[in-house]
This record gives C-alpha cells, sequence and structure tokens, in this order.
C-alpha cells in the first residue's frame, strides 16, 4: 500500500516521540555542593594566621561572595547557563585558588626567614599545612570538576558518562561500560556520570598518592592540573618535614661546633658507642681528633 510523504514523515516524528517518551532523563547536578566547598576553602584561609594571608582578612570572603550569591540564586543548577555564568564560576575557582596558592608561597617563603621563629614551631607548621592541604583539594576538586568535558552544563544532557565530548578524566564506570560495549553492566548504573564528590574523591587521591589511583587523566589539561596540585603539595610536604628536624638546623646554625671537633673520625664515634660511653657525647672536646 502506498502511503504518501507526509505520511511517513508523521509516523516517523510519532516513532521520535514514542523513543523520546522511553529515554532516560539527564541527571542534572545542582550547585550548592561545589558552592559548600568553596565555603569550606573560605573558611580555611581565612582562619589562617594573618602572616599567611594576603591583604585584610575580609577580601577573600567579600571577592567570593560577590561572585557566589549571583550564582546560587540565579543559576542554582548547571543544565542551563549562559557563558556569562560559565565564566563566572572560572572565576569564582581562580579566586579561590590564587589565595590558596598565596599561602602556599607565603609559608615556604617564612621558613627562609629568622625573624619570623614562630613560623618555624613544627605545631604550628603541622595545622597550617593541614589547612592549606584541605584546601588545595578542595580548589582542585573543584577545577576537576568545572572542567571536565566541557563543563557541568554540557555534561548535564549527556544520558551516561560514555557521552561525554572532549571528556578530561576516565572513571572505572567508563571503563567498565566500554569494555561491556555499551550494553551496561549489572555492577553499575547504566546513568551513572560523575558528580561533584566523585571529583573532590580524585582530588583527595591525586594529593596523597601523587599520582591516579582509579581515574585516569586523558588529556593535557587534565594532566597539568594533576601535575600543579602534586608541586603544590610537595611544597607543603617540604615544609612539614623540615619542621621535625628544624630545632636540630637552627642549633648548629646558630652554635657550630669547633672546627678540630667536627673533624672526629667515624671509626672513633663508633668506637665510643662500643664502649657505652653515654656520657660522652657527640663533639664533646675529651675526644681526640683524628
Amino acid at each position: 500500500m502506498h502511503r504518501s510523504g507526509s505520511g511517513l514523515r508523521r509516523e516517523a516524528s510519532e516513532r521520535c516521540v514514542v523513543m523520546q517518551d522511553h529515554a532516560p532523563a539527564p541527571r542534572h547536578e545542582p550547585r550548592w555542593n561545589a558552592s559548600l566547598a568553596v565555603l569550606a576553602a573560605v573558611l580555611l584561609y581565612v582562619t589562617l594566621p594573618p602572616r599567611l594571608t594576603i591583604g585584610p582578612t575580609w577580601v577573600a570572603p567579600v571577592l567570593v561572595l560577590v561572585l557566589l550569591i549571583p550564582l546560587s540564586v540565579f543559576a542554582p543548577h548547571r543544565h542551563i547557563e549562559t557563558r556569562r555564568s560559565r565564566f563566572a564560576s572560572i572565576i569564582l575557582i581562580a579566586i579561590v585558588n590564587f589565595f590558596n596558592l598565596a599561602s602556599v608561597l607565603l609559608l615556604v617563603a617564612a621558613f627562609f626567614r629568622p625573624e619570623r621563629a614562630a613560623l618555624h614551631q613544627p605545631g604550628f607548621l603541622l595545622r597550617t599545612g593541614a589547612q592549606i592541604w584541605f584546601t588545595n583539594i578542595l580548589v582542585f576538586g573543584l577545577w576537576f570538576w568545572e572542567l571536565d568535558g566541557d563543563g557541568p552544563e554540557a555534561r548535564a544532557h549527556a544520558n551516561t558518562a560514555t557521552e561525554f565530548q572532549n571528556v578530561d578524566f576516565l572513571f572505572p564506570q567508563m571503563q567498565m561500560s566500554i569494555a561491556s560495549g555499551g550494553a551496561g553492566s549489572s555492577c553499575i548504573d547504566p546513568a551513572w556520570k560523575p558528580q561533584f564528590f566523585d571529583y573532590l574523591y580524585l582530588a583527595f587521591t591525586n594529593a596523597t598518592a601523587f599520582s591516579p589511583t582509579d581515574v585516569m587523566p586523558l588529556s593535557r589539561q587534565a594532566k597539568a592540573l594533576m601535575g600543579a596540585q602534586a608541586i603544590a603539595r610537595l611544597a607543603r610536604g617540604y615544609d612539614v618535614m623540615a619542621a621535625c628536624d628544624l630545632p636540630k638546623v637552627d642549633a648548629w646554625v646558630r652554635f657550630p661546633l669547633p672546627a678540630p671537633e667536627r673533624t672526629i673520625s667515624a671509626r672513633r664515634r663508633s668506637q665510643v658507642v662500643r664502649q657505652g660511653s653515654a656520657k660522652a657525647p657527640f663533639g664533646s672536646s675529651n675526644l681526640p681528633v683524628a
């Protein structure tokens, strides 16, 4: 039976409507979880000692809230946003990152300034280093979440993670879906997509292991971000390790041993130890010089 062109078009459109009705709705991610991370990062920054912050303490919160409040009110979800709101989101993360980087540099610089002896205490370095470290995790979790797959708005319109365009990170769920030929697996949700917590966990593992763990970077952009986070983590790690031996280093620099006493041979020192001469510490003047 011959059907007209209009009838074919009407049947095709009805079929598309049926397919759209059965297609899973894209999962949209709200902004509030990332907003909480931004507020936590700012709180960790403002509670740092004044010598590890730039300018007045209120500068960072004001700059952040000027962007965060309008974004939370006018764009609470990331599935529909303009270029202006996306640009504001990137600027917001960049501001938090700037203040975190400034704290890292100030902490490293204070280590080489003897006049700031209060900043050299091990307890102080451990506490401030932990604050900066947690802020670093929050900042790079925000970066990973904002930039992967062209951003949250682009990812929101995909039904599954394997439909992302310009993907930067390969999650285990994506690997399982690809290995099964796109047929899905009973082990994972077929409509699974990474959310903010997944990117926060990625930042945490990268900050602790200094390398990818379960999520692999695919793009140069992702590799550069993970490398920058590892470098910042190394800088703080060296400060904390140096804090353990800092009193000994300061004592050696300020009160160096006389030149003859520093030339005691290793053989003689080992003899003293074997003899159990605990009352004759290394460097005492009653030991013979080799």
